[in-house]
């Protein structure tokens, strides 16, 4: 599925299913809360923090599928072709970070 299919089955959903797009602002918030829930899994699985017995099921997967759901459904509603988007800022990327990852020493030295 490319990015452009993404948000039509996205708006389709919606159209068949959610009745109507939240607001901006609410999917904000909802985006938020679920970007949350990433960072939570994350953090208790990867890095520091103990696992509560709770999350050990919680798909990551899923999660991460929530996050691009509500973000989809904000550039649909704000007009933006992510697929379009994306490009460009791969593009501007590309030109901007051209040699500064391969130079730097953060990366490339194991000792760090």
């Amino acid at each position: 599925m490319t990015i452009q299919e993404a948000q039509k089955t996205v708006d389709d959903w919606i159209k068949a299913y959610g009745v109507r797009y939240f607001n901006e602002l609410t999917n904000l918030a909802m985006l938020t809360e679920e970007v949350g829930e990433v960072a939570r899994i994350i953090a208790r699985r990867y890095g520091e923090q103990s696992e509560k017995e709770s999350d050990k099921n919680k798909d990551l997967g899923d999660e991460m599928a929530d996050v691009l759901f509500v973000l989809i459904c904000l550039a649909n509603q704000t007009g933006i072709d992510l697929q379009d988007a994306l490009q460009r800022n791969l593009d501007k990327k590309t030109k901007r970070d051209a040699t500064r990852h391969l130079e730097n020493k953060k990366l490339t030295d194991d000792t760090i």
